[in-house]
């Protein structure tokens, strides 16, 4: 008899009033951890959407005659993303159960019920009420949804149901108010998983109940005991983190706006921080109203605008501040390349004084066809730049020319001299970081922007045939065993992940919802070649997923928490690459290839809105840099120093980006392409070669 309770709610520990949320839907979590304020208990919930500003929460606790309930508050359904509002609570060593909970249709307009053996909110089954007259039992993966079964169910909302679903190895029972309504066999059953509440338009929850029997309990928790054992023998294998600095970022700090270089030219890493502020519309026009500069220890260099006691305000951006360290100018000392005031600046990086400045571009363009601009027009007359990116366009022998662009549509190129090489005009979006990248060796970089490749000269090659949402980020590479070939993974939000060819062609593609991040590695040294990670965030946010180098699935997760940067990190130096999710120390840490938490961090109070990997201390493998807005941590290795013989290839640090894709190839061979220029002709729209026979 399943009499043993997993999970009991009345809800009556949680205050009338909202169930925790972000109420402005940031980009925030893309890459930054955050978690808003308030009482969860035992519920999680991932699902956001930035349309959802100013709506309010989606879930509600209220209370009548002395019993709380949680209700359902969106109408809003699929739009831009496949949305459905779910609280999830359970584990993953979960079956063999019985789920339950009262439940009150408030609206009959879409659908409300339990969730039961979830692996992640976009992979789970379903027991819902359905518009008036159905109940059905689905499964949800990713962009798809499966009906399993279903069977009439009349409603009323005035009345209130108790539905219920019981598990037993592969086969599920869906009952209403103790009536069988619904069996289905399926392996999903037998795989178990969390359980929760879901609904797409008002609804009511009360009195939601877990059960199993006490053998299965027992079951359950042996379970978990057998995965904290195989982590905790995971993390023996690998060097535990030692911490190595902590800097006071005093009133100068920020979130994801830094970058690292060598402004003092003396082979040690120094780091410039940006504060920012926002122009008309959230963060579409922000710009940098601080620069410091700060040595590893602490000492500030200099400073450049004023910082302000508002850091968090100042610091919480999610998009790209126009903001690169490197020698543009080849001189030995990095030079700091920021948009400052509607001009592109080159600064010394000793002391942050202007060697070489111009006026952005006059954005004189008609608004029509304007791409991303809030209200319909570009609210400047001169370019607030987006971003910066360093670019080899000219061919000479390092890469001396700049990048800068709009939100989501122009481009400009510019030159060491800050002379316009050429701008480009997208008939489609560009996405936040257009990737350069030598194609067919010439020595110059093509552009891939969104899902147009671009040649050195600014002209269109050709167009991947997608038209809807941008690219958030692109990794190239050589990424298959045996195969001289490259290609491009790309992240595209709800045009989801998929891997392209250097010619216009979409090899695989996989809807996992809003495709976010990406990174190519070495992260299954059992496997051929080299696997892809990727993660996702608007809609149901938080899954990581692995794949093969042929875009096969591996395994997808959901760790429960945003931020995930899904970064390689060269941990071990013996050239199996792990990958960074965020810096908490519950939760976050190092993933190994098979999904187990491989190093976790210290709980020493160290600040985790923001994480990232760097060699800082040169044996070859990555330091781990966390920070937030008021303080700097940077752990390395406890065994560290230890020689090294594995140097792997990694994105360079003079294109920082939150959106960058990752990547970690054993040589710099992995980045050596030999595309055939005959075949690199201008596309139309649906992807077909110009001139083509459209027969």
């Amino acid at each position: 008899m399943k009499d043993h309770i997993l999970c009991r709610e009345d809800f009556m520990d949680f205050p009338i009033g909202e169930f925790p949320y972000d109420p402005d839907h940031t980009a925030m979590g893309e890459y930054q951890y955050v978690t808003e304020k308030g009482y969860r208990g035992r519920w999680l919930d991932q699902v956001c959407n930035y349309t959802w500003n100013g709506t309010g929460p989606t879930w509600l606790i209220t209370g009548q005659d002395g019993r709380h309930a949680m209700e359902c508050m969106r109408v809003e359904k699929n739009n831009p993303h496949r949305i459905f509002p779910t609280l999830e609570t359970g584990t993953p060593f979960w079956k063999n159960y019985t789920v339950s909970v009262s439940l009150r249709r408030l609206s009959l307009g879409g659908m409300a019920g339990l969730v039961f053996c979830l692996n992640h909110s976009i992979d789970t089954l379903v027991f819902a009420l359905e518009d008036r007259e159905t109940a059905a039992l689905r499964y949800r993966h990713k962009e798809d949804i499966l009906l399993l079964g279903q069977a009439a169910f009349p409603q009323d909302p005035d009345d209130t149901y108790r539905l219920s679903v019981d598990c037993q190895d592969d086969l599920a029972r869906c009952y209403v108010n103790g009536v069988l309504l619904i069996e289905a066999r399926t392996p999903l059953a037998a795989r178990g998983g969390k359980v929760g509440i879901t609904a797409d338009c008002p609804a009511r929850f009360s009195d939601f109940e877990a059960r199993t029997t006490a053998e299965e309990a027992r079951a359950i928790a042996a379970r978990a005991a057998a995965h904290k054992a195989r982590e905790a023998a995971e993390q023996a294998k690998h060097p535990a983190m030692k911490l190595w600095k902590k800097i006071d970022l005093g009133n100068f700090g920020t979130s994801r706006q830094a970058r690292f270089g060598h402004l003092l030219g003396d082979g040690n890493w120094q780091v410039v921080l940006a504060q920012m502020q926002r122009r008309v519309s959230r963060d579409a026009y922000g710009f940098i109203s601080c620069l410091t500069a700060v040595d590893l220890d602490g000492k500030v260099l200099w400073q450049l605008g004023e910082p302000s006691d508002q850091a968090e305000r100042l610091g919480r951006v999610s998009a790209d501040m126009a903001l690169q360290v490197y020698d543009i100018d080849g001189d030995g000392f990095d030079e700091v390349i920021c948009g400052w005031d509607f001009e592109i600046r080159i600064l010394d990086g000793r002391t942050g004084r202007v060697k070489r400045a111009a006026k952005t571009p006059v954005a004189d363009q008609e608004d029509e066809g304007l791409i991303g601009a809030p209200y319909g027009v570009y609210a400047f007359a001169r370019l607030n730049p987006d971003g910066i990116r360093i670019c080899n366009l000219r061919g000479l022998p390092q890469p001396r020319d700049i990048l800068i662009k709009d939100r989501y549509c122009r481009l400009w190129a510019l030159d060491d001299e800050l002379n316009t090489l050429w701008h480009d005009k997208s008939p489609t979006n560009t996405g936040h970081c257009p990737l350069p990248v030598d194609v067919d060796g010439d020595g110059k970089d093509e552009l891939l922007a969104g899902y147009r490749l671009l040649d050195s000269d600014g002209t269109e090659l050709w167009h991947y045939p997608i038209e809807k949402d941008h690219t958030d980020e692109i990794v190239a590479g050589r990424w298959k065993p045996d195969d001289p070939a490259g290609y491009f993974a790309c992240v595209s939000g709800t045009q989801g992940f998929f891997i392209g060819d250097f010619y216009g062609n979409i090899l695989k593609r996989d809807g996992i919802g809003h495709a976010q991040r990406v990174s190519v590695a070495n992260y299954c040294p059992d496997r051929k070649g080299l696997e892809i990670a990727v993660t996702n965030f608007w809609g149901h946010q938080g899954g990581i997923f692995l794949y093969d180098c042929d875009g096969e699935p591996i395994w997808e997760m959901q760790n429960e928490m945003n931020g995930n940067i899904i970064a390689p990190v060269n941990w071990d130096g013996d050239g199996a690459e792990l990958i960074l999710t965020n810096a908490d120390p519950d939760g976050g840490g190092l993933l190994n290839g098979a999904g187990l938490r491989a190093v976790s961090f210290p709980d020493d109070g160290h600040p985790v809105l923001c994480c990232e990997c760097l060699d800082l201390c040169g044996d070859e493998r990555d330091e781990l840099i966390v920070w937030d807005y008021h303080s700097m941590y940077i752990y390395t290795q406890a065994d560290n120093p230890k020689p090294q013989t594995y140097h792997p290839c990694k994105f360079p640090a003079y294109n920082a980006s939150n959106y960058r894709g990752e990547y970690a190839f054993p040589d710099r061979g992995f980045l050596a392409f030999r595309a055939d220029r005959s075949l690199l002709r201008p596309r139309d729209r649906a992807g077909r070669a110009k001139g083509q026979n459209n027969d």
